[in-house]
């Protein structure tokens, strides 16, 4: 059935003696939001321990409470997109929301791991409704310039922070309360969230038809890609179903990018991938998130493992990385405004690339102080830097009818890029350790059972050369991404002059952002 217009405009939500504080409590509503996404990729880890010991899961089983989220998530991104242009912005995600909070009772409550993988799908499918929505409204609410600048760094800082969050109140909730507490705590925060949601401006609604065989097609290719990659990290790139579950990823991804090329209303417009800096955008965003991901695996099983530290201990140690992240958001939505995109991404992969070959050189014996804590900083605060103007130029100049599919595009990037990175990261970990020392992870764990300290400290050895080796192909990661960004990224930086839309002056969509010109707006927070 056709979805009917009502045209919505982000100025009034600007304009008025309230104006400022509408904006300023939209922006807490939208980050609040993608925080509680965002954290719930990592919040689990360190919880997983004690699930496994309450509810008597099996290993298997135990992976999936995080695999789960990840797949579902992941998979149906371009979806949640699409439905957020057709069927309102401002109503989708609140739909998500209010999912993903009883998702999280259930989560909380669940006296088994059936209810608890379920609670997780739930959890990955609302998410993937909610996150482009949000993105999406930033769009819609806040006037471009400098208000919209503000929100990008907010919404990228959350983005960009909200994992090592996840993995910080892991550790709090899990030691001083419960596990139960990394679900119940996103209760309140989805509450607040939903309370907010009112001050959010909904856009414009689209003329047209959810693209069925796009849905389908595209669905079930990203959810086969997303677990051929996650059962090859698993069970190794030649088990069967891998292959198999690759086999069919690609001839359903195929055939989607067929249908979107002859249907009359994609769920995938293929004019997003024509703009050379959006494509550039989505692709630096695949590798940023394939090396950022592993390295906070990695970096938790170096700080639990090697350096024993205990879970508390290793979440307030994510404070630093945090810190750099949140710094370097700030930052670069200034930069942004005075730059053009590339000369703010490619420093900020330049320094990433420096943190994480410091990580490289980590030892068992290496300090936090004096090591640890400067190498996470350093590559939290290059990437913070890049987050918003890769996020700016993921939906700078797209039609108001193509944002949330545009965004979906974004997050599914970092999503797949994050798994993908993290699969392969483990192979080359796993095989770098045990060229030292067969079975190194094993042998640690009998070591340290049997307490033969001298294969404890050779097994350790053994494991932080694999975690370091990851580590530096992490780096090459980054590299990867700014090879990218230097080849494709090429627009000038934004022209305003405080009362029209910003427009990157190279971008081909600046010509279909002039005859179809967005909302104006004025002011500031």
């Amino acid at each position: 059935m056709p979805i009917s217009t009502t045209p919505k405009t982000a100025k009034a939500s600007s304009d008025g003696p309230g104006g400022n504080s509408r904006l300023g409590l939209a922006l807490f509503v939208i980050a609040a939001a993608q925080l509680m996404v965002v954290l719930d990729s990592t919040i689990m880890n360190i919880a997983l321990p004690n699930i496994q010991s309450d509810l008597d899961v099996s290993s298997s089983s135990l992976a999936w409470t995080v695999n789960a989220y990840a797949l579902a998530f992941g998979g149906l991104l371009l979806l949640g997109g699409r439905v957020g242009d057709l069927f309102g912005r401002r109503r989708v995600f609140r739909t998500g929301i209010a999912a993903f909070t009883l998702a999280s009772l259930l989560g909380g409550l669940a006296p088994n791991e059936g209810l608890l993988i379920a609670a997780r799908v739930i959890q990955g499918v609302s998410a993937a409704i909610a996150a482009p929505a949000a993105l999406s409204l930033v769009a819609t609410t806040f006037p471009e310039g400098k208000p919209r600048n503000t929100a990008m760094g907010v919404y990228a800082g959350m983005a960009g922070i909200g994992s090592t969050v996840g993995l910080l109140l892991g550790g709090v909730l899990t030691s001083y309360l419960d596990w139960r507490w990394v679900f119940f705590i996103n209760i309140p925060i989805g509450l607040a969230v939903l309370a907010g949601t009112r001050v959010l401006s909904d856009g414009d609604r689209h003329r047209g038809r959810l693209d069925v065989p796009g849905a389908i097609t595209g669905t079930a290719g990203l959810v086969a890609l997303v677990y051929a990659i996650v059962r090859g990290g698993e069970s190794g790139w030649t088990d069967a179903l891998t292959i198999g579950s690759g086999t069919a990823a690609a001839v359903l991804l195929a055939a989607f990018v067929a249908i979107q090329a002859r249907t009359s209303n994609p769920m995938m417009p293929l004019r997003l991938w024509k703009d050379r800096n959006r494509a550039g955008s989505y692709t630096t965003m695949l590798f940023v998130g394939a090396g950022m991901f592993a390295t906070f695996y990695f970096l938790t099983l170096y700080m639990q493992q090697i350096l024993g530290y205990s879970p508390i201990k290793t979440g307030l140690a994510y404070l630093p990385f945090s810190l750099g992240m949140a710094m370097a958001a700030g930052v670069s939505s200034k930069l942004v405004a005075r730059f053009a995109p590339r000369t703010v991404i490619a420093p900020g992969l330049v320094i990433a690339t420096g943190g994480m070959v410091w990580m490289h050189m980590l030892t068992p014996t290496s300090g936090f102080a004096t090591a640890l804590m400067p190498a996470m900083f350093i590559t939290a605060f290059g990437l913070g830097v890049t987050f918003v103007p890769l996020t700016l130029g993921a939906v700078s100049g797209v039609t108001d009818q193509d944002t949330g599919i545009s965004s979906a595009l974004l997050n599914a990037a970092q999503q797949i890029g994050g798994a993908l990175g993290l699969a392969v990261l483990t192979t080359i970990s796993t095989n770098a350790a045990d060229a030292r020392l067969p079975r190194a992870a094993e042998s640690f764990y009998n070591a340290l059972a049997t307490r033969e300290l001298g294969l404890v400290h050779k097994a350790g050895a053994a494991l932080t050369h694999g975690y370091t080796t990851a580590f530096l192909v992490a780096a090459a990661l980054f590299v990867g991404g700014l090879v990218i960004t230097l080849i494709t990224i090429n627009a000038r930086k934004q022209q305003t002059d405080g009362t029209g839309p910003v427009t990157p002056d190279t971008s081909m969509d600046a010509v279909e952002a002039v005859r179809q010109p967005e909302r104006t707006g004025v002011g500031g927070f």
